[in-house]
């Protein structure tokens, strides 16, 4: 009798299955390991900034701030013109969770004001960056744009030189829109300008702000005072523009005035967001 017949098949299982249990091994001890260049495993998504919706524009702002803003309302007789002036306007967005705006004109016996107010919230779609290092960034990018004037050692907040008889620095203007003796007038008005009304950082006001004051001439006689605060509070960024043009041909708008109605809005928004 041949009795060795079985042996080869009997081996032939054995390889096999030893073969598989070898392989099963061999892949199971590699992909548990995460590859070198994988962020989502090595490294956690940034933090999501703190605001995550908008206020609405039209309704941020209080009739008491509008009617120190812009007195022509006040003047108005008609109850449906003024309650139409204290509405505003919306300004037009496609993405009401993102961006969010509004603007006021009013004109009265002395000038012609306007006011925008701007909401934008930011968001970062980088894992690596979060929203408020992405507002960080946009922000410095418009306080770079705003070429905010070195505080002068000659001007000082004790100066008594007169805000409305000389027009603030306007140093974000291009310099191919003005003559050499533009320039030095630009230059001696900076110097005599208080310093405490130049263009500035401003400190206390959100995480970070900074005010511009520009005069231009509206026309061949009208002088325009245009006065924006920018401040960041968390992910989110606003923008206040508060521009005056008096009716007069000779009347200059007032900076101390316009700058401190803009940082009282801007105070007062700041603290609708922290409340």
């Amino acid at each position: 009798m041949q009795r060795k017949a079985y042996v080869p098949g009997i081996a032939a299982l054995l390889a096999a299955l030893l073969a598989g249990c070898t392989g099963g091994s061999a892949n199971n001890g590699t992909a548990a390991d995460p590859k070198p260049g994988d962020v989502s495993a090595n490294t956690p998504a940034a933090q999501p900034g703190k605001y995550r919706t908008l206020p609405e524009a039209c309704a941020a702002v209080s009739h008491d701030s509008l009617d120190s803003l812009l007195p022509g309302i006040k003047q108005i007789t008609d109850q449906n013109q003024r309650d139409k002036a204290y509405e505003g306007q919306a300004t037009l967005t496609y993405d009401t969770d993102r961006r969010v705006g509004c603007g006021w004109k009013v004109d009265s016996t002395d000038a012609t004001d306007h006011l925008s107010v701007d909401f934008e919230r930011v968001v970062s779609y980088d894992n690596a960056v979060s929203d408020d290092s992405r507002a960080q960034d946009i922000y410095a990018t418009e306080e770079t744009a705003a070429n905010l004037p070195e505080p002068s050692a000659s001007a000082t907040p004790s100066d008594t030189g007169s805000a409305t008889a000389t027009p603030s620095p306007t140093p974000s203007t291009p310099a191919s829109s003005g003559t050499s003796s533009a320039s030095a007038s630009t230059s001696a008005g900076a110097s005599e300008t208080p310093a405490d009304l130049q263009p500035r950082k401003l400190s206390g006001l959100g995480d970070e702000a900074f005010l511009d004051d520009k005069l231009n001439s509206a026309s061949s006689t009208a002088q325009q005072r245009t006065v924006t605060v920018v401040f960041r509070t968390s992910n989110v960024i606003v923008r206040i523009e508060y521009a005056e043009q008096p009716t007069a041909s000779t009347g200059t708008p007032d900076s101390k005035e316009m700058q401190d109605k803009a940082r009282n809005l801007a105070q007062k928004l700041v603290d609708r967001f922290n409340g």
